[in-house]
């Protein structure tokens, strides 16, 4: 366990499109702002696409796949929060954020639009992570990604917030 775990690494999570459903962004601020007392923590939402009728679904993870990109240094760790991703308990989830914290870099997750990923984001990515094998709606990942974020920061302080 980490006693007094405050790092330095900066941790952030893209999200194509808006969240509009106001419970989520509610939800989501509480969860921003107990992040703040653990690591540096970055939200960025990227535009929803106008005009997209014309395009096929791979155009438009191409054209969002552009726009993530744009917000990843070479740098950066980039994880990619897609239902093929890596499945794991929230106490195997701290230790793998452990370990990206001893690793020094700062972590990129995101959460793509209604198509999935371009081929050139999961090419950039390293590593993939599932929240659960059921479907949730783009909205409510956010929310409950930032909430295991939160939970594995109090794991690896043996905070009382999680039980065993």
């Amino acid at each position: 366990r980490c006693q007094g775990l405050r790092t330095s690494m900066k941790i952030s999570l893209i999200t194509v499109g808006r969240t509009d459903v106001a419970w989520v962004r509610e939800g989501m601020q509480v969860y921003v702002s107990r992040l703040g007392h653990y690591c540096s923590f970055a939200l960025e939402e990227i535009p929803e696409l106008k005009n997209v009728s014309a395009l096929s679904h791979d155009q438009i993870k191409q054209k969002e796949g552009e726009l993530i990109l744009k917000k990843v240094r070479n740098s950066d760790c980039l994880i990619l929060l897609d239902e093929r991703g890596k499945l794991q308990t929230s106490l195997e989830w701290a230790s793998w954020i452990q370990g990206r914290l001893s690793a020094g870099r700062d972590l990129v997750f995101v959460i793509g639009g209604a198509y999935g990923f371009s081929k050139d984001v999961y090419d950039r990515a390293e590593g993939m992570v599932s929240l659960s094998k059921m479907t949730f709606s783009h909205q409510m990942v956010r929310a409950i990604f930032l909430e295991q974020l939160y939970r594995a920061f109090t794991i690896l302080r043996g905070e009382p917030y999680h039980h065993e």
